[in-house]
């Protein structure tokens, strides 16, 4: 957990610059042993959102003054890429394959047997990947903002520009993005669902997709995507309490597995003290992974090594013959350390 919370420095001073995390201290070796060997533990979840580092708020006068819309009117709503956010709901089991390529369902029943998903395609597409997720993360954060515009319900139809779209999930632009979003609108779209997750009146019985429909509009003035949404993700995206928010880093995550890594314990510690913890098994069974135990837990292992994951420290555990994954809140986790009394003050070189 030492060298973690050192990669975690260097990323601050890259961020601040050195002079503003010199004041940083470290326990020492003694004290951080003291600390890892701490009994794993399991809190309550909290669906409070993770603070994002210098994050500035849009002043009431940068926010522009919108009507009511209409019923059924079509909504154009500008959303701050540092504000999206994620549907809760749909963080705890898996939706959506970590792989771009993946043909094979996923079938997944937890353990109480309540919840159940069966994810498939219809070819020639492939099932909608954690990566084209990040269009409905900024569509949910769209309908939040006009929830929050017009204390209203918003249609289930919205206007986004494709440049706003690029930007708030960290594309470039180019043809190839463009192709590469039509696609993955198209796995969204054609994506089969089947359920008990907010289906209760037709438990594991209704299919439906993430989409209903796609167009794209490119005019001299205009381009733009209209996207409808399917009944059932748009009541559970706005459904009251829904959504988590997403550290803008989140969209720099190149592996399928590191993102399910912080939508876990985004969902799981939030921004409480203790943080979070799951057998290998469990986390195996979350992600949907078609590769086996065996090679999940190599794959695993390597990324708890690096712990990159923006706001989260991953430490793995041994614990009576079995391996667990505990996830804490990265500033909760160094602000603890530094209330240590006898925390000496020197700061390791970054």
């Amino acid at each position: 957990m030492r060298k973690s919370i050192s990669r975690f420095f260097v990323r601050l001073a890259k961020l601040f610059g050195e002079e503003e995390v010199q004041g940083v201290i470290l326990p020492k070796p003694e004290q951080q042993q003291e600390i890892e060997q701490e009994p794993i533990q399991k809190t309550d979840e909290i669906e409070a959102s993770l603070p994002i580092i210098e994050e500035k708020k849009q002043s009431k006068k940068e926010k522009a003054r919108r009507k009511k819309p209409i019923e059924g009117e079509i909504v154009t709503v500008i959303t701050d890429p540092r504000d999206i956010r994620d549907v809760m709901e749909l963080m705890e089991v898996p939706f959506v394959a970590l792989s771009k390529n993946r043909t094979a369902p996923i079938i997944y029943e937890s353990p109480n047997g309540k919840s159940k998903v069966r994810i498939s395609c219809h070819p020639p597409y492939h099932v909608a990947s954690i990566y084209d997720w990040d269009i409905s993360l900024f569509v949910s954060s769209k309908l939040e903002e006009t929830i929050n515009s017009y204390s209203d319900v918003p249609p289930t139809t919205l206007v986004v520009s494709r440049n706003e779209l690029i930007k708030a999930v960290d594309r470039h632009a180019g043809k190839t993005t463009d192709s590469e979003i039509e696609a993955a609108l198209n796995r969204l779209r054609s994506t089969f669902i089947e359920t008990t997750i907010h289906n209760e009146d037709y438990p594991y019985k209704g299919g439906f997709g993430f989409l209903d429909n796609w167009g794209y509009t490119e005019r001299k003035d205009i381009k733009e995507f209209r996207i409808t949404l399917s009944e059932w993700l748009y009541e559970i995206t706005c459904s009251k309490g829904a959504l988590l928010k997403v550290h803008p880093e989140y969209f720099k995550i190149t592996s399928g597995l590191k993102r399910f890594l912080y939508r876990t314990a985004r969902k799981h510690v939030g921004n409480q003290n203790e943080g979070w913890t799951f057998s290998i098994e469990a986390l195996h069974e979350k992600s949907g992974s078609e590769q086996e135990l065996k090679k999940f837990k190599y794959d695993l292992k390597k990324a708890i090594r690096k712990n990159d994951i923006p706001g989260y420290f991953l430490d793995w555990v041994e614990k009576d013959g079995k391996s667990f994954v505990h996830f804490v809140n990265a500033r909760k986790e160094i602000k603890k350390i530094l209330s240590e009394p006898s925390i000496q003050p020197s700061l390791p070189s970054l």
